[in-house]
């Protein structure tokens, strides 16, 4: 490909808990949206990042992966998805609790939707004072038990809470129940997926005053009612790479830089995909350069055999493959 590395325009949404932070943590002028995402990454029908700069401006990512198969995607890549791009990237700012909802697995979905299920991990970019996130449940649960709370507005009783602090991390297979509370800033790695099943919402309604559609029925054969596996949290060490989350879905690993490093993927058939999360740096690769300041994301060609990152000071950066 002409290009190995790829910036991608923001997709902004708004939403009914979305906050205020998303902006100006990308360097951008505050507004009065309300925005609660911003898609960095995704080749969601409808909602497709489309390329900034270089010889493929202005091509959705399915055109670039048209364009470039094998030498975008990695070989087993493109014959597993084709040009469907398997993994989508976020951020989230919530500045109200987003609904109680749960994903369906791979099985359930294609089943029920045509698609990929959707298991996903948070990495906590930032949290305000008394942010938490509710991640599985707290004892086994019953699917009678489960519809007689939702019923009983009582189903967050029997959900894990977890206080979050800056750059911890969590892991969230398909069928975990799970809901983000206020004050948390995130950003979500999942697979290519929008089907959220929505089965508590705080009593809440939308601008027009009317309840949010929910999915209390749909859930239940996608719910895991196990109690959740202990949650794992990670220290970032400088100048080293540290895995975050290994998975069948991805893979994701982070750097905490004050000092050059290489990052070889000679071996690695798979696209990379860069996040910087705090600070900003170079990244190179062979003679083609380009600037990751914190809250963007840069796409790394498969044929690529590695980047060279040179922080601004320091920075923090996430790498996620498949």
């Amino acid at each position: 490909m002409e290009n190995k590395l790829f910036r991608f325009a923001d997709i902004f949404k708004e939403t009914l808990w979305g906050g205020h932070r998303i902006l100006p943590f990308k360097g951008l002028p505050a507004d009065r949206r309300t925005i609660g995402e911003s898609w960095e990454l995704s080749g969601i029908a409808g909602h497709e990042s489309v390329v900034e700069g270089g010889a493929y401006a202005g091509l959705t990512l399915t055109q670039l992966a048209e364009k470039g198969g094998a030498a975008l995607l990695g070989a087993e890549n493109f014959r597993r998805f084709g040009v469907k791009f398997p993994l989508l990237v976020k951020f989230i700012d919530a500045a109200q609790p987003l609904s109680v909802q749960v994903h369906p697995n791979d099985e359930l979905a294609q089943r029920r939707h045509g698609c990929a299920g959707k298991t996903e991990m948070w990495y906590v970019v930032d949290s305000a004072p008394g942010a938490y996130l509710l991640d599985g449940f707290n004892r086994a649960v019953t699917p009678d038990e489960y519809a007689a709370r939702v019923a009983g507005q009582t189903l967050p009783e029997v959900l894990k809470r977890y206080d979050v602090h800056r750059g911890e991390v969590y892991y969230l297979p398909a069928g975990r129940v799970h809901s983000i509370g206020p004050g948390c800033f995130i950003c979500e790695i999942q697979q290519s997926s929008d089907v959220t099943y929505r089965i508590y919402d705080f009593g809440r309604v939308d601008s027009e005053g009317r309840p949010r559609q929910l999915h209390v029925e749909e859930a239940k054969e996608a719910i895991d009612y196990a109690v959740a596996a202990p949650d794992v949290q990670h220290a970032l060490k400088e100048n080293e790479p540290t895995e975050l989350v290994g998975s069948p879905y991805f893979t994701t690993g982070a750097y905490r830089l004050t000092e050059p490093m290489e990052c070889d993927y000679s071996e690695l058939d798979s696209f990379v995909i860069l996040v910087c999360t705090e600070g900003a740096c170079r990244v190179a690769c062979g003679e083609e350069e380009t600037r990751l300041e914190a809250g963007h994301t840069l796409l790394v060609a498969a044929e690529a055999d590695g980047v060279r990152l040179t922080p601004e000071g320091s920075a923090t950066v996430l790498e996620s493959y498949v």
